[in-house]
């Protein structure tokens, strides 16, 4: 259950229905051959990376069986449990320093050690990750939480859906227009900016 794992540190499945959700611990990142832990990534699905930043265990749940339950792309999915370390992944800090940036991330508003609002005011002020679309994905309906984000940044808002049927819907359209439609910088660019991602 991911319930019994999601805490605190990096977990990764993929949008594929024939891989099942495994749980990665972030010293291990990309490295580990533990057997059950995870699986090297080809070059393809490591360009298709998600970064949820979500701190609710049953949210984050439906999150990743509606993300694999959607066809068409192949990607990561890593789920980080509060804004401290969306922080230090996004600068690739410490434990994440070898992970590669995402092309999609999903922010929760309500997270514990720093606020959604806060990494977000992070990832578009940083130099090489202010092109990252960061879409907010919360209970909150509250007008001063919707202007803020978008103030900030935000590329889109978007209140959490309710059941799996609309999170399914939800990660079809997501994957379709920001991995499959949607022209991004590229990774050789992305490397160019070198160092720390977020200042």
């Amino acid at each position: 259950m991911l319930s019994d794992v999601l805490h605190p540190g990096l977990y990764r499945g993929t949008m594929s229905m024939a891989e099942n959700y495994t749980c990665l611990e972030p010293a291990a990142l990309e490295t580990t051959t533990e057997p059950g832990r995870t699986r090297m990534l080809d070059e393809h699905s490591v360009r298709r990376r998600i970064l949820l930043v979500e701190d609710n265990p049953a949210d984050a749940h439906l999150a990743e069986i509606a993300f694999e339950t959607v066809g068409g792309v192949l990607a990561n999915l890593d789920v980080l449990v509060n804004g401290e370390q969306a922080i230090d992944y996004l600068s690739r800090h410490g434990t994440y320093r070898d992970v590669m940036l995402p092309q999609l991330v999903l922010l929760d508003l309500n997270l514990p050690r720093i606020g959604g609002l806060a990494v977000l005011s992070r990832i578009k002020s940083g130099e090489a990750t202010r092109h990252i679309p960061v879409v907010v994905l919360t209970s909150s309906e509250a007008s001063d939480d919707i202007v803020r984000s978008y103030q900030l940044g935000a590329n889109c808002y978007l209140t959490k859906p309710f059941g799996l049927g609309p999170y399914c819907e939800m990660a079809r359209r997501l994957s379709q227009f920001w991995l499959e439609l949607a022209k991004l910088p590229s990774d050789a660019e992305e490397a160019s900016t070198g160092g720390a991602a977020i200042q």
